[in-house]
């Protein structure tokens, strides 16, 4: 069946780094543009990062770009994200999302909690 499984979320002081990985199985990952979101407490989902094809020119929300930097890995079927120069608003949960390049099959990994505090 189909997965996508997130990981590497904790908690980080203001200024550090975490990078997330999401793991994906069950359909053809590089049929698939790969984004990540993410939702804070009392908040929308917000998109924060997509990457279509492996080499394709990545794409970031305003309030991450310069920080964050999505990657893939299609021999891995693995979609990244590095974090970077991280703040307090940056909490939330994240989550990756699968969207099928040429249809319209989508899938969600369950989450992965990031907290930065000092």
């Amino acid at each position: 069946q189909v997965q996508l499984v997130e990981s590497g979320g904790g908690l980080v002081q203001p200024g550090g780094s975490l990078r997330l990985s999401c793991a994906a199985s069950g359909f053809t990952f590089s049929a698939y543009s790969m984004k990540w979101y993410r939702q804070a407490p009392g908040k929308e989902r917000e998109w924060v990062a997509s990457i279509i094809r492996a080499g394709d020119n990545p794409y970031y929300a305003d309030s991450v770009k310069g920080r964050f930097a999505i990657s893939r890995d299609n021999a891995k079927n693995t979609v990244y994200l590095q974090m970077n120069s991280l703040k307090p608003e940056d909490t939330a949960v994240y989550y990756c999302n699968a969207v099928m390049i040429y249809g319209s099959d989508s899938y969600w990994g369950q989450g992965t909690q990031v907290a930065v505090s000092s």
